[in-house]
């Protein structure tokens, strides 16, 4: 027994070590911009499995997003943390990732091509059941996942974590196929009440299938621990709000899945 002990501690360490979340760097193209997103997944699962695309903050692709893409992988998803920026670029600083922002979204077409080109990468993974895709955002991702059900996403549905909440345009009426689940902030004050009530009105008036939970006191960025080192006042996260968010998120994915 003392000579088999030591082998079968040397068994089990090495299948620990096999059953982890395994990850790679994809790197992609946007026309001329090089991007890098990661692939997240768990070797010790057979087979295909649902694949979910994550957006990241206005950040750009940082530790936070790809944290929560292996967060993704520990469910048992394979996950893609997309490249919105390009060349790597990530920051700390509000005024230069709103340039970033900014430049993304100033073409509504060209924003839903580069998230697009995320969700390619998704699909194009061995591990992923293509029938059965979703994208998550969150604050300028919530945004992009809105756009990527608005501009006709190959996903079964998307949610949208202290998002910014575009209007559904008029011409997506009775065409938004994905279905949407809005997880928001009440106290969010870079979303004015109007603008929710606009958001929720032309979701309506387009015929989605939608749905969208309100945490009361929750301000912008409530599911990341890092919110509050930005040196913004709405930024803070909300630990309840995140454990809640991120609950409804599963439950969620168990419906559209059949899980």
């Amino acid at each position: 027994m003392r000579m088999l002990f030591p082998f079968f501690v040397l068994l089990f360490s090495a299948g620990t070590v096999l059953a982890e979340v395994q990850t790679k760097a994809v790197e992609y193209m946007d026309e001329d911009v090089p991007l890098t997103g990661h692939l997240y997944w768990d070797d010790s699962i057979e087979g295909k499995r649902p694949g979910v695309l994550v957006i990241h903050e206005w950040w750009g692709l940082n530790d936070y997003a790809k944290k929560r893409a292996e967060m993704l992988a520990e469910l048992g998803y394979v996950a893609f943390a997309a490249d919105m920026y390009g060349n790597n670029q990530v920051t700390d600083q509000p005024s230069q990732a709103r340039d970033w922002m900014q430049e993304v979204t100033a073409d509504v077409e060209l924003w839903r091509q580069r998230a697009a080109l995320g969700l390619e990468q998704l699909k194009a993974s061995e591990y992923t059941d293509t029938d059965k895709t979703a994208a998550i955002g969150y604050c300028f991702g919530g945004g992009t996942v809105m756009q990527m059900a608005y501009g006709g996403a190959d996903v079964l549905g998307v949610v949208s974590f202290h998002g910014s909440l575009p209007a559904a345009p008029e011409e997506v009426q009775g065409k938004i196929a994905p279905e949407i689940l809005v997880l928001h902030g009440q106290a969010d004050s870079f979303i004015a009440p109007e603008v929710v009530t606009n958001f929720q009105n032309k979701l309506e008036e387009a015929g989605a299938n939608w749905e969208m939970d309100i945490y009361g006191g929750a301000r912008h960025g409530f599911t990341n621990p890092d919110a509050g080192d930005y040196g913004i006042d709405n930024l803070e996260y909300d630990a309840q709000a995140d454990a809640r968010s991120w609950a409804r998120m599963q439950a969620f994915f168990d419906e559209l899945f059949g899980n």
